[in-house]
């Protein structure tokens, strides 16, 4: 599958991505591509190995003569997050990525592209296997779990890798340069609610809130894009005085994307259900009104469905439940004063289900200041124990703090401006790149993060400039090259 792939220009890069989008990799299921890029070392005769995580490196010697220069480290993350359409069925376990190419960007068809970060990880290989390329001693290290966890650069071994300079692939905007990034946390939330059998006079419903972009939950939190789970739970709020109470709830499959879809069944007296249906043209015109120019396919709807076989919350249960999501945190916090227009933390309701009773919510918490995480993160557990559930932090990783005075950082900016003309932009991004992580593990190791135009990361938007590509390979190659020779 995605032959075409193999027809677009740089044609190494875009051969191992077709590998990539042919090998099923979402968080949690790589050691599929593992086996496929360390059969692949082998047929090449590198060197590879893994540290006691599963985190994968690759090993070429330097070009001979070039033995002494500086050795740099390819860094990117070998998982992808796994979303596509609610009328698409895709098992991202097995299922290769279809792609197609449109108006100079490539696609997928219905899911994730998986560009974030399969780029960056064919462009290292593709640097790999680059024969006509001088450079010093190279490795490239691939992470695992970075999507859902951060896990394989959490857990990466310190003291394992050689490089002295990284050079991070995970960046998504051309014409940038990356020299800081947010730490984070996730708040997972859980809690058995009392419930009681619906009423003989009570009839079950369908809500369900559809049509938003969904997005980056770091990235795109200051693009006032609609969280799915936030505005159900203003619905629900405005149908609480029809006595309605929830059955179950499902919305968003991951704590960092913007959620796009939410659903839920309530119970409800039978003789309020057309005045409950009689509400949602005003709060759908409501709530677009608000989203317009940014969001603007939202769809509201409520139909009659058979009784559930279980129970519903009890009245008061499903208040307090509702009242306490209406008031979490969500969205940006608060916008950083030393990097002006860079978002300093915020907090995406990215998980939230309800069944028989149980609760569970899982929010991501993002900040430049490691103390804000803990705060807003302490913020969650002091409103969710308040209705007596259990809370607790989980994942928590640190920013990366910038060095506007970086060597490295100094060198890239004038080969950009050599190549291309223009300066790039030095930039602080409110995601989680991996170099907080190996930069705390690694202190002495200097860094940047690059990579081509990518738009509509973590939702079935997600597209890649194809022309970027072509630069970012260009000039990959050229800052390897450069940083290879001898200092004048």
């Amino acid at each position: 599958m995605n032959a075409h792939l193999e027809r677009l220009s740089p044609q190494p890069l875009w051969r191992h991505f077709r590998t990539l989008c042919n090998t099923p990799r979402p968080s949690g299921h790589e050691a599929a591509l593992v086996a496929v890029l360390e059969a692949w070392a082998d047929e090449r005769g590198l060197a590879h190995d893994r540290d006691a995580y599963g985190n994968l490196r690759l090993h070429k010697p330097a070009t001979p003569g070039l033995e002494t220069a500086p050795s740099i480290v390819l860094q990117g993350h070998l998982d992808m997050v796994a979303q596509a359409n609610a009328e698409h069925p895709h098992d991202f376990t097995r299922d290769p990525i279809e792609t197609y190419v449109e108006d100079g960007w490539l696609h997928a068809r219905h899911t994730t592209l998986g560009a974030d970060n399969g780029l960056g990880v064919a462009a290292a290989l593709a640097v790999l296997e680059d024969d006509t390329l001088s450079h010093g001693p190279l490795e490239a290290l691939f992470t695992l779990e970075e999507e859902s966890s951060m896990g394989g650069a959490l857990n990466l071994d310190e003291g394992w890798l050689d490089g002295r300079v990284l050079l991070n692939l995970d960046s998504e905007d051309r014409g940038q340069v990356y020299i800081g990034c947010a730490g984070g946390a996730d708040v997972v939330v859980d809690a058995q609610l009392p419930t009681s059998r619906l009423d003989d006079d009570e009839v079950a419903v369908r809500l369900s809130l559809t049509g938003l972009r969904g997005g980056h939950s770091g990235i795109d939190i200051d693009k006032g894009r609609g969280n799915a789970n936030r505005l159900l739970v203003r619905v629900l709020r405005a149908l609480e005085n029809v006595d309605a109470r929830l059955v179950d709830y499902r919305g968003g499959t991951l704590r960092n994307a913007l959620p796009r879809e939410a659903f839920a069944t309530l119970a409800l007296p039978a003789e309020a259900f057309e005045a409950a249906r009689a509400r949602l043209p005003e709060l759908a015109s409501t709530l677009r009104a608000e989203l317009a120019g940014v969001d603007d396919g939202l769809a509201l709807a409520l139909e009659r469905v058979p009784a559930p076989e279980g129970e519903a919350l009890t009245r008061d249960a499903s208040r307090l439940l509702v009242a306490a999501l209406h008031a979490a945190p969500c969205g940006v916090e608060r916008m950083s004063v030393a990097v002006p227009g860079v978002v300093e933390t915020s907090n995406n309701l990215g998980v939230v289900s309800l069944e028989a009773g149980r609760f569970h919510l899982c929010a991501l918490v993002r900040s430049l200041r490691d103390s804000a995480v803990e705060d807003l993160a302490d913020r969650f557990r002091a409103l969710f124990e308040l209705i007596g559930a259990r809370v607790r932090v989980e994942g928590a990783y640190p920013g990366w703090a910038p060095d506007p005075d970086s060597a490295l950082l100094a060198h890239f900016r004038n080969l950009h401006e050599a190549r291309l003309g223009v300066d790039p932009e030095v930039k602080v991004i409110h995601a989680g790149l991996e170099c907080g992580i190996l930069g705390a593990k690694y202190p002495d190791m200097a860094m940047i993060s690059f990579g081509p135009l990518i738009r509509g990361a973590h939702s079935p938007d997600e597209r890649v400039e194809l022309a970027s590509v072509e630069e970012f390979w260009g000039l990959l190659r050229a800052l390897i090259e450069d940083l290879a020779r001898p200092v004048r």
